[in-house]
This record gives structure tokens, sequence and C-alpha cells, in this order.
């Protein structure tokens, strides 16, 4: 007979032993691996090449050539038609002309003119000891029209049919005595060409020579060899009138300090 404690205590020991009996490792079967499936490859068509049309060179003209063309090509320009032409004046140096004319306007009008051969300007320099700052020919005489002595760059009247750099050559060594080597036209203008019909031959002188000079008679020249940068004061502090001589100093200092990049 098994005690009634006893059948209490079976079932604790029988789960005792079951806990206690190992168990057994359940064996783990490893999942078959899906066979990945090859994906199709898309086959990527070749693109048609597009066809480049070449484009057609452009010829282009080198600028040497559209400069000397624009150079060449002849300006027309209308100019008034003379009517009648009346000398009122004939003096030593110039001569008055009332002219009745046809402007290209079309406006029947009279003028009364001032002729003159023109004139020869020169800027004769000496750049030996500096390019940047060189020393100019100038001149001081009185001058009756203006009733007071001026500053002036030497100058003179062409003779008739002259050419102009010939009478510019003539006048440098008339009125200083210097010659120069080298000679280069500066700048061509109208004074006053309201009434006055003398053009105004600026020449730039290099390489300059000294000599003995031999002015007119009527000619009282006071000579002077002045720096650049003094004239140019003297423009600023308005010591200097003559237009001939502000023009020319102006242009070229203006030039030379474009050349040295001031």
């Amino acid at each position: 007979m098994i005690a009634p404690e006893e059948r209490e205590q079976m079932p604790k020991k029988a789960k005792a032993a079951k806990a206690a009996k190992p168990r057994k490792p359940k064996a783990i079967k490893p999942k078959a691996k899906k066979a990945a499936k090859p994906k199709a490859s898309k086959v990527l068509k070749p693109k048609a090449a597009r066809k480049l049309k070449p484009k057609a060179a452009k010829k282009q003209k080198p600028k040497a050539a559209k400069k000397a063309a624009k150079a060449l090509a002849p300006v027309v320009e209308e100019t008034a038609h003379l009517v009648n032409s009346e000398t009122v004046f004939e003096g030593k140096v110039f001569r008055v002309v009332r002219d009745e004319i046809i402007e290209p306007g079309g406006k029947d009008v009279t003028r009364e003119i001032i002729r003159h051969n023109g004139s020869v300007v020169i800027l004769a320099i000496d750049n030996s000891r500096s390019k940047h700052d060189p020393w100019i020919v100038m001149e001081r005489q009185y001058r009756y029209a203006a009733n007071q002595f001026l500053w002036e760059l030497p100058a003179g009247k062409l003779e008739p049919g002259e050419d102009a750099v010939t009478g510019a050559k003539r006048e440098l060594e008339e009125e200083t005595g210097y010659r120069a080597k080298k000679w280069k036209p500066l700048v061509k203008y109208f004074a006053s060409p309201g009434f006055v019909g003398e053009s105004m031959n600026v020449f730039l002188a290099e390489g300059l020579v000294a000599g003995a000079a031999h002015p007119e008679y009527d000619e009282q020249i006071e000579l002077r060899l002045v720096k650049m940068s003094e004239v140019l004061k003297m423009i600023a502090k308005g010591a200097i009138l003559d237009g001939k001589t502000l023009s020319g100093v102006l242009l070229y200092a203006r030039k030379i300090a474009g050349k040295h990049g001031k």
C-alpha cells in the first residue's frame, strides 16, 4: 500500500525526474535556398546616330583687310554749288571773298570767307633724355591781333601749292634753326571754319639737330626748350592761350600717356 503522503510526492518526483532528463536537441533542418532566377537582361537597342551636317565655314576677312577696305571706300559728300564769287579784299597773307552759293541743304546764301593757303604747326621735341617728359621747342612773341605776348609752337603759312611737310621743315629751320630727322603728321584741323578757310597741319618732329635760325624781318622770337610737364602746368594755369599750341601739346600728351599706360 502506498501512503497518501507518498502519493503526493510521487508526481513531484516524476516531474523532477522529467526535468532531470536531458531534452533531445531538435535537428534544425536547413531551409532550402530558393534559387534566384536570373533577371532577363534588357537588350539595349543602339540609338541611331544622328547625322551631323557639317556647318559651312564662314570666311573671315582679316582685320587689316577690313580696315584697308574702309579706308579705300570713297566717301561721297555733297558740297556747295558756287553761283557767284567776289573778292572784297586781297592782302599779303589772305584774301576775303563774298560768295553766293547753294548749300547742300538747298538754301541760297551769301558767305563772306577768309581764304588762306593753310598753315603748318611743328611740335618739335627732344626725347633723348626722357620719353615720358620730353623737352618741347617753344616760342614767345608779341601778337598784335591778341595785343599781348603769347607762348606758341613754331608755325607758319604755306606757300601756294607747297607740300605741308615741306613747309613744316622750312618753317622750323627758319624760326628756330632746328632740323629734325623724323617727321610724322599729328593732326589736321580748322581753327574757325565758320568764316576762315585756313587749315592747320600739325606735325611731330623728332631727332632734333640744332642750327642757326633766320627769321623774317617782322618776327622777333624768344626761343625756349621747356619740359612737357611744365608746358602742361602752364596750360592748366591759363598761361598758354594759343589754340594750335593747346591742340598739339594736349593731343601729344594724351598719346604718350596711352602708350605708357598712364
